[in-house]
């Protein structure tokens, strides 16, 4: 198995080579040459596999450089860190299934893959006698996630960007909180696509790149997608053990990562019959989808800050399969993009997307909205997020599907919008009590990339 850039600038390459990149030489992101394709036999063979072991069917097809037993051992210690066997249990609730994805060290669904992660860059580093300085951006969960897969390993020193004031307290304690020497967290003051922009600018300088060992924890990293395609099949084998029904997924959706990992999914050959992508105020991409309309907007900060994204920057992948892997029109379009603040597509385009794709915008009214409802007809606490992608399902997918609707979070770790919603709390999991009260580090600075640079320089040597 080999990979390639978005930006067709770089010879194919290995996948413990895709991991070290992170963002491709070129500018790009990664992807494999091709996608294996599961039969229905095979996916059916599947079925009663614990979930380590299903992750090792689906991610050893896109691994051929690290051995069968190695690979086996770096998914049983990344998912031995759960505090439930299933590691992405499924529940039955008002006509919907929830598939619970926060039952990791964070309690949110980046655990899935940056535990993974972590342990594949400790076993090349170790193998290579490398070291590796880990540049990140996060809107609240993919820096915690990031931080707790890596923080005391040998051989990694993590940088993580947030938005000052635009995560959730918890989410802010679970970063700042960890004070390992090589965990380093920096608030700026500005959005979630300032702190992107700035890794990937820092990316995008190979020279420093090169020099400094930068490697990349965002979802710009192919095996934090590839991790993610997992519960995709997970969940498909277990809403069909029964009888046979279509099967849908509502997603959540800020970055177009998760959503990415069940289109990878689609096109390994899962029956999915309809991937829905759920956002909230911030909704370029359900604008696209509906209305043809990409266009850029001005991030507006909500309830589901997770969420608060204008430029998805996964969804280059999906536009380089779209534009047929034409290199060269999708670096038109990102020209375009740039210049006009829009990427336009055309109608055959736009009809093959609404193929793989539904989507819906939820505000933050209805958010709290539906918190509500779900809580009084179920007893079942939703956080903001998730409760975007369960509103969108009900809203848009037919009942007599199987509507699995990705929990990307715990409630806990949005107690204020709960509280608001409700007027109490959600229950806290002694794992975020323990939070309060500890010694925390942040440097908190402007949205300056010769600033960042700069501490990143210092703190590396």
């Amino acid at each position: 198995m080999r990979y390639i850039s978005t930006r067709g600038g770089i010879a194919p390459i290995s996948f413990k080579d895709a991991v070290m990149m992170g963002l491709a030489s070129d500018g790009g992101l990664l992807l494999p040459q091709s996608y294996p394709t599961i039969s229905r036999e095979q996916l059916e063979s599947w079925r009663g596999l614990s979930y380590p072991e299903l992750a090792f069917e689906v991610i050893s097809r896109y691994v051929d450089d690290i051995p069968a037993e190695d690979l086996k051992t770096i998914i049983a210690r990344s998912y031995a860190t759960f505090n439930n066997p299933e590691v992405t249990p499924l529940v039955k609730q008002n006509g919907v299934y929830i598939l619970e994805l926060f039952h990791g060290v964070t309690l949110a669904f980046k655990d899935v893959a940056l535990q993974f992660l972590g342990n594949m860059f400790e076993y090349i580093l170790a193998e290579r006698k490398e070291t590796l300085n880990i540049i990140g951006a996060t809107s609240g969960d993919t820096g915690s996630a990031a931080i707790h897969g890596v923080r005391g390993k040998k051989g990694i020193s993590i940088f993580i960007l947030h938005p000052h004031g635009k995560t959730s307290a918890v989410q802010a304690l679970q970063m700042t909180s960890v004070t390992d020497a090589n965990v380093q967290n920096i608030a700026i003051r500005g959005t979630f696509d300032d702190c992107q922009d700035m890794v990937k600018e820092l990316f995008g300088d190979l020279e420093f790149k090169e020099k400094y060992s930068l490697g990349a924890v965002n979802s710009i990293n192919w095996a934090r997608v590839l991790a993610q395609v997992v519960y995709y099949f997970y969940a498909w084998l277990r809403v069909t053990d029964e009888k046979d029904v279509p099967v849908h997924f509502s997603v959540p959706t800020g970055n177009f990562g998760d959503i990415f990992a069940g289109y990878v999914a689609k096109r390994m050959g899962l029956p999915i019959d309809k991937l829905l992508l759920a956002t909230n105020e911030n909704n370029i991409l359900t604008r696209f989808i509906n209305a043809s309309d990409y266009s850029l907007g001005t991030v507006v900060s909500t309830v589901s800050p997770s969420m608060d994204i204008q430029i998805a920057s996964n969804f280059e992948r999906y536009l380089f399969h779209l534009f047929a892997e034409d290199s060269s029109r999708l670096k038109e379009a990102f020209a375009e993009l740039k210049e006009h603040g829009r990427i336009t597509c055309t109608p055959d385009e736009m009809a093959h997307v609404r193929k793989d794709f539904c989507s819906a915008s939820v505000d933050q009214a209805a958010t709290l909205q539906e918190i509500r409802t779900f809580y009084d007809a179920t007893g079942y606490l939703l956080d903001p997020h998730t409760a975007v992608g369960v509103k969108a399902a009900l809203d848009l997918l037919p009942s007599d599907s199987a509507r699995v609707c990705l929990a990307t979070a715990h409630p806990a770790k949005f107690s204020e919008t709960v509280e608001q919603a409700l007027g109490f709390q959600a229950p806290v999991p002694d794992s975020v009590k323990e939070l309060y009260g500890k010694p925390t580090r942040c440097e908190i600075m402007d949205a300056d990339i010769n600033k960042v640079r700069d501490f990143i320089v210092a703190h590396i040597d």
